[in-house]
């Protein structure tokens, strides 16, 4: 399931790069990094492709009084059309998902 998963997200971001109608043609955006991690108590990975997209998660089943379900940290990072540098983390638990982006040179916690 992980697996598809990555690999439904590197081909997102592959379209994502196909040039639109009326801009000039660019390179291929190709994978550089991809690892992942997936057992019984939870899950990790992350993925990084040519054009500056990555995205790190982990995931962990909670079953105490505090959290029962999954809970994921992690972030992703990528550049808009724009030109403009997006760095967002997140946690995902009992309270929702709750994102917290970074801007400029900043970088997500833990990187």
């Amino acid at each position: 399931m992980m697996k598809i998963t990555i690999f439904a997200l590197a081909a997102l971001a592959c379209s994502l790069a196909l040039p639109q109608d009326g801009q000039t043609q660019q390179a291929p955006v190709e994978i550089v990094k991809q690892d992942s991690e997936v057992d019984v108590n939870g899950y990790n990975f992350d993925f990084e492709t040519s054009d500056g997209t990555s995205r790190q998660e982990q995931g962990e089943y909670k079953n105490d009084t505090e959290q029962q379900g999954l809970l994921v940290k992690g972030s992703y990072k990528y550049i808009a059309p724009d030109g403009q540098h997006i760095s967002v983390s997140f946690v995902a638990d009992k309270n929702g998902y709750q994102p917290t982006e970074h801007t400029g040179d900043e970088q997500p916690a833990g990187q």
